[in-house]
Formats: structure tokens, C-alpha cells, sequence
């Protein structure tokens, strides 16, 4: 029989750092995932890079069901102390855009900085252990595995969502909290690029490879980033962003043309190149590829910019400040970067992550409803939920 005060389910950044700061107060911690290799969402993330953190985080960044949930734990393990950890153990590092922190040279460095941190804090890890069960004993709880039998005090469950299946993703996470009683809310993909409806596709597959500067707005959030064309639909950061906040049956409102008033440039045009075809007016201020391809989109005759009247330069200024398409779908979990819903936050306790109806069972991470916005939200998320429920197991 192993013993243990703490037992943590799953070797990824909440589940590594929660047990490395338990260790820390001096409680005898073990972390036990069902992978081969710990941290492999860590490592991919970022391009390989890892965006660990974001300057910038607060909870108005995540999406919960009760926005109030996650201002407990942000407030009391921020963004600077995970960058202070990061300082301390020297890894380089650089701000990419809006806040977005990365290692200068891999995520490794990440993965490195918590295996020496659970290492300091006598942490064992064990991989490749299949969880058979779990039962509440008197004292604690009881897990059977493939590895052998476990007790402890406190169990941690920091098995993530559905994303991913690839790197070993699964559902143990929602049938440990519906075990025991414990409220989990319908989960989706977040992070998301959209597929679409087989006539857009065919005429937008054209600009498969090319981003653009967008707004993105659905439901009343909008992002400012670039939207990338690919062959099944739309990505890139102001998709994956939007794509948390959209339901299938939505329509996205995206504005590609979020420097320059169109009709005033179209107007512009007619008095100074009154001669030139809208794609060469088009080809001013967009790739030549997608100057054609939303001509045949709109159907637009590519006729000299002097021979469209008001209602004309209107309806092209309003295709390019309010583009409405109404996607198919998304890509779902095969490449969605988070889970969206989860473990019910009003089961938990904002303070210590522990159930309310369960002594000492926690959840962090993930498999909460807690879900931040693309930019490394999600990390620091991991980092202050493991850190909370760490103070209390």
C-alpha cells in the first residue's frame, strides 16, 4: 500500500505545480498520470515554446459560468509570481504581442522548471498508472491503480479536459466529480478554428495560407487579431478567440478592414485612379489573392472604381466593416487548445478549490468551468488554481 498525504491525478501544469507547492508546506505528495510522458500539452503549447503566462491577466479574461470564481485564486497567485519562478530558475524569456509571455527557447523549460520544483519538494511522479477506482474512506480516499493500491488525505484531480485527445486527453476528470455527487456542466471545444458550410469553403479554400487583420465580434465580445484562411475554414487568434464565445447556428460579424473608413478610400479612388479596377483598389489594402477571391464571393463586376454609384461603394463597405458568415462548425477537440464547461464552480470553493459536498477532494485546472481566453491565460489559470488548492490540501 502506498501512503500519502496528497494524491494529485494528473502530471500537467496544474497537477505538477499544485503538488510542488504542497510539498513545499511539507505534505507527502504523489502525482499519478495514465501518459507515458508528463507535461505533453506543456511542451507542445506555444509553437514548442509555451505562452506561460500573460502580463495582463485578470478574471475579466475567462470565461465561467460564475465570472466571480476565479478572482480568489488570480488575486493571490498572480502572473509576477509565476514570472518571478520563471527568473529564478533562468529561463529566457520575451513578450510576444498583447501581454503574451514565451520562453525564449522551448517549452521544456517549463516542464524542466516544474519537475525541479516537485524534485525540491520530495514530489514522486509516476507515469503510466491507470486509475481502476476511487473510494471515500474514513480517513481520506482510496485509489486503485495499475500500479498498485493508494491512500491518502487529500485528492487532487488535475485531469484536464477533452482537448487534445491525441496527447491523452480524456473524460476521468467529469466521471470522478459525477461519482461523487459533484455538479459537471455540458463541455464544448474553445480555442477553436471554424469549419464552414461546403459553398464558402470552396470559394475561401482559394486563400488557404493567408491571414488578414480582423475584428472578430460574436454575442458581444469582439478580438482584434489576424484571421487565417485554411483549406477546411477559419483560424487564427481572432477566430480561436471568438470561437469561445459562438454556439453552433451563430453568425460571426468580422470587419477586415479595421484601419481605413472603405468608403472613404473608395471615394478617394474615384477622384484620384478613377481608371482602376476595384482589384487593383482592393490590392492596395489586401493580399491580390483575396482581392479576387471576395470579388467572386460578392459577385462583384471587376469594373473601373468610377462606375459604381452610392448604393454600390455602400454595399462594399459593408461587406468589408460587417463580413457575416455563418460557420459549419468548429474543428471540435482533434486541435481545440482548452475545454470549454466542466466542474460546476458552484460546487467548489472559490478559496481552496475543494467540494463542497466532498472533504478534501479538489479540483483544479481544466477540468473546472474555467476557461481563459487564447494568450496564456489558461497557464496562468493552472498555475493560481494549483497554487489555491496546494495551501489546503
Amino acid at each position: 500500500m502506498n501512503k500519502f498525504d496528497v494524491v494529485v491525478i494528473g502530471a500537467g501544469a496544474a497537477g505538477l505545480f499544485c503538488a510542488a507547492e504542497a510539498g513545499k508546506r511539507g505534505r507527502s505528495v504523489a502525482v499519478l498520470d495514465h501518459a507515458k510522458k508528463i507535461g505533453r500539452k506543456i511542451l507542445m503549447s506555444g509553437g514548442g515554446r509555451c505562452n506561460f503566462t500573460n502580463m495582463y491577466a485578470t478574471h475579466e479574461n475567462y470565461l465561467c459560468t460564475n465570472p466571480h470564481f476565479c478572482k480568489s485564486a488570480l488575486s493571490r497567485y498572480t502572473q509576477w509570481d509565476f514570472i518571478s519562478l520563471v527568473a529564478e530558475h533562468g529561463i529566457a524569456y520575451h513578450e510576444k504581442t498583447l501581454g503574451q509571455l514565451f520562453c525564449d527557447d522551448s517549452a521544456a523549460d517549463i516542464v524542466n522548471l516544474l519537475v525541479s520544483e516537485c524534485s525540491k519538494a520530495n514530489v514522486t511522479i509516476t507515469t503510466r498508472c491507470e486509475i481502476q477506482s476511487v473510494a471515500k474512506t474514513e480517513s481520506g480516499f482510496a485509489l486503485s491503480t495499475s500500479m498498485g493500491d493508494y491512500e491518502c488525505e487529500s485528492l487532487v484531480i488535475a485531469t484536464g479536459g477533452l482537448s487534445l485527445p491525441k496527447l491523452g486527453a480524456t473524460p476521468f476528470g467529469y466521471k470522478i466529480a459525477e461519482q461523487f455527487g459533484i455538479r459537471v456542466l455540458p463541455t464544448r471545444a474553445g480555442l477553436v478554428p471554424f469549419t464552414l458550410h461546403e459553398k464558402d469553403k470552396e470559394i475561401l479554400a482559394e486563400l488557404s495560407g493567408v491571414a488578414i487583420d480582423t475584428y472578430a465580434s460574436c454575442n458581444g465580445t469582439t478580438f482584434r487579431e489576424n484571421t487565417l484562411f485554411t483549406h477546411r475554414g477559419l483560424s487564427g487568434p481572432a477566430m480561436l478567440q471568438i470561437s469561445s464565445f459562438w454556439h453552433p447556428g451563430d453568425t460571426l460579424h468580422i470587419n477586415a478592414a479595421p484601419t481605413f473608413d472603405v468608403a472613404e478610400s473608395l471615394a478617394e479612388a474615384q477622384l484620384k485612379n478613377p481608371d482602376s479596377l476595384i482589384t487593383t483598389w482592393l490590392a492596395k489594402h489586401f493580399p491580390k489573392r483575396v482581392a479576387a477571391t471576395f470579388c467572386e464571393l460578392n459577385n462583384w463586376e471587376n469594373k473601373p472604381v468610377k462606375q459604381l454609384n452610392s448604393r454600390e461603394v455602400s454595399a462594399i463597405a459593408n461587406f468589408f466593416e460587417d463580413w457575416q458568415i455563418q460557420p459549419n462548425g468548429t474543428e471540435g477537440y482533434r486541435t481545440a487548445e482548452v475545454t470549454l464547461g466542466g466542474v460546476d464552480t458552484d460546487e467548489l470553493s472559490s478559496k481552496t478549490m475543494m467540494s463542497k459536498k466532498v472533504e478534501q477532494l479538489f479540483f483544479i485546472g481544466e477540468v473546472v468551468d474555467v476557461t481563459g481566453w487564447l494568450g496564456g491565460y489558461n497557464f496562468q489559470w493552472a498555475w493560481s488554481s494549483g497554487w489555491a488548492a496546494a495551501q489546503y490540501v
